[in-house]
């Protein structure tokens, strides 16, 4: 079973999402695991993706590509998968992946099954999980041919890296299609932020309605920081306008798995729960005694939060001396 995986890139690093990917490839039995980078200057970052599983790393370096724009990527995934007969073909959720993967689908008239949070061979054939009824159920899916193309939900997977040794790299290209070279990335903004990424954060401190107003994230993103951690924000605070849509945790925003997770305000309806349940550790802060939140947190604290954040702040920075 031939397995390729499509690899991101940005600051001069690998994505861990699709690293995350990789690395539950590599545990689907004798599979023959490759990766793909495209994009300008990505040739050097090849040989971390053998740490994570792959075999072999396919590269198309070009100055062109330094945009990340979908078309070219489409063009080079189709003209591996023509040449080398890749059966499965996948991907970690993110915006640019997900154009990918649907124009891919697209241009080789294959089944692509997206969202899925798992992978599992079973009788010698790819089995999906996909979660349904706002993530209370898993069904299974699959394909009735190949390629097959498979969309993971952000977060799924964790990168751990399994003491691959150098990867076989493969310089390759890929005619464009015409209107592949027809747009161009007139701009390319990044938000202003410090502290680690929201999807890569091993500790996190999300706010909720609890929070009572807008201003009162101070006291999340001050835990946040003497943590060492990222902010998070619940669907509610997003729509209301207190936080950016980036830092949303839930059903339609991210999916996280830190060690950490400290639930500031917030309620635990079902559509953030499927966001952020993978955590290792959950502590939850919060008035309401009944909150549904403490079903599945770790530790619940019942109290006025507006007391609890700042001596819980002040108490971590004395114990790490700052």
């Amino acid at each position: 079973m031939s397995v390729l995986v499509f690899l991101e890139h940005h600051g001069g690093q690998l994505e861990k999402g699709p690293l995350g990917v990789l690395t539950k490839a590599a545990t689907l039995g004798d599979a023959d695991l490759a990766g793909v980078l495209v994009g300008a200057g990505v040739r050097e970052l090849a040989s971390e993706a053998g740490k994570f599983g792959a075999a072999k790393v396919f590269v198309w370096d070009d100055q062109s590509l330094e945009a990340p724009l979908p078309q070219p990527r489409v063009d080079a995934l189709a003209a591996l998968v023509e040449q080398h007969s890749f059966q499965t073909i996948l991907f970690a959720g993110s915006v640019l992946a997900t154009d990918v993967a649907a124009g891919l689908a697209a241009r080789l008239e294959a089944g692509l099954n997206w969202d899925l949070v798992d992978l599992v061979a079973q009788d010698g054939e790819l089995v999906g999980k996909r979660p349904a009824l706002q993530d209370t159920v898993y069904a299974d899916v699959g394909w009735t041919s190949t390629p097959r193309l498979a969309l993971f939900r952000s977060g799924a997977f964790d990168a751990a890296a399994s003491g691959g040794g150098e990867p076989e790299v493969e310089e390759f290209s890929a005619e464009p299609r015409t209107f592949s070279t027809a747009a161009t990335m007139v701009e390319q903004a990044h938000e202003e932020s410090s502290g680690p990424a929201l999807d890569e954060a091993d500790v996190i401190v999300a706010g909720g309605r609890g929070l009572g107003a807008p201003e009162k994230f101070t006291l999340v993103e001050e835990l946040a920081k003497a943590l060492g951690g990222a902010v998070g924000a619940t669907r509610a605070v997003v729509d209301a306008g207190w936080y950016p849509y980036a830092h949303q945790i839930g059903q339609t925003g991210k999916t996280v798995s830190p060690k950490l997770y400290v639930a500031v305000g917030i309620s635990g309806a079902i559509q953030h729960k499927v966001g952020m349940q993978g955590s290792n550790v959950i502590v939850s802060i919060n008035k309401d005694s009944n909150a549904p939140i403490f079903e599945y947190s770790d530790l619940a604290v019942v109290g006025d939060l507006h007391e609890i954040v700042p001596k819980l702040t002040e108490l971590v920075r004395q114990k790490k001396g700052n």
